[in-house]
């Protein structure tokens, strides 16, 4: 488990190498509630990529085999803790967009989606 990364992926980075080739400036990992992966300062938009395993993908997630017990409350707790991170960062003003990590096969159309947002 040490050896999975939790910032700086090969899809994150692609995203953001993505974002800044179509002119869309960021700042990465600030210190704000949730840590979101990038922000959008002026425009107060928080941007999170959420893997499909540790954010419960409703389309891709899987279940582990073992020790279920322990993963079952610990997905669940990932998934609530990012349902109230979006709802207070919403109640501060801010914008949330939240991409999965199958989203990002698609980066057009993700750049796309911030654009318009921005």
């Amino acid at each position: 488990m040490s050896k999975i990364k939790s910032k700086d992926t090969k899809l994150e980075m692609a995203f953001r190498k993505r974002l800044w080739k179509n002119g869309l400036r960021y700042k990465v990992y600030p210190n704000i509630l949730g840590r979101p992966d990038l922000v959008f300062s002026t425009q107060k938009l928080a941007i999170f990529i959420d893997s499909c395993f540790w954010h419960n993908c409703p389309k891709h997630a899987r279940k582990p085999n073992s020790n279920k017990e322990y993963w079952n409350a610990k997905l669940k707790r990932n998934y609530e803790r990012d349902k109230r991170v979006t709802r207070e960062l919403k109640n501060n003003s801010w914008k949330v967009m939240r991409f999965w990590e199958h989203d990002l096969k698609d980066l057009d159309k993700c750049v796309e989606r911030v654009a318009k947002e921005i």
